[in-house]
């Protein structure tokens, strides 16, 4: 039995509308790194960025990783457990880019004042954007900027 015209239609936006639903709809994203020293990362995300420590993860008594926070943004923090080796290279390969509304020049002033040195000081980018880069103890590279 041949279809019709409209049953055809029919169907073709039925596809479509399937087509749709299945796309990733996501709210929200976090990172999570191995660092070498846990201790060290805490401080450094806290006192040269701000971020909050949001939980802590434990087992027998030992902290194994943490959430630190910067407004709804979760960096996740696990302690390396040496089993790739310990001359393991991290923070290559990737840069993590954060967007916010505050002064990127503020921020990055308050990064210097903690210590930190700046892989590049806050600069107007083509499309609109203002923002610097920095590494973290591991080398895992951020990138802030201007929404």
């Amino acid at each position: 039995m041949a279809k019709t015209k409209e049953e055809k239609e029919s169907a073709k936006k039925e596809k479509k509308s399937a087509k749709r639903s299945n796309k990733l709809k996501l709210k929200s994203a976090g990172v999570s790194l191995t660092v070498n020293d846990l201790d060290k990362s805490i401080e450094w995300y806290r006192d040269v960025l701000g971020f909050t420590l949001k939980e802590k993860w434990e087992r027998d008594g030992k902290v194994l990783g943490v959430e630190m926070r910067a407004a709804d943004v979760s960096f996740m923090l696990a302690q390396d457990d040496w089993k790739k080796g310990k001359d393991r290279k991290k923070g290559e390969g990737f840069r993590v880019y954060c967007m916010t509304k505050q002064n990127i020049d503020k921020i990055a002033q308050r990064a210097k004042d903690a210590g930190a040195t700046l892989d590049h000081e806050p600069q107007d980018e083509p499309w609109g954007s203002r923002t610097f880069a920095i590494s973290d103890p591991d080398g895992f590279k951020i990138t802030i900027g201007t929404e």
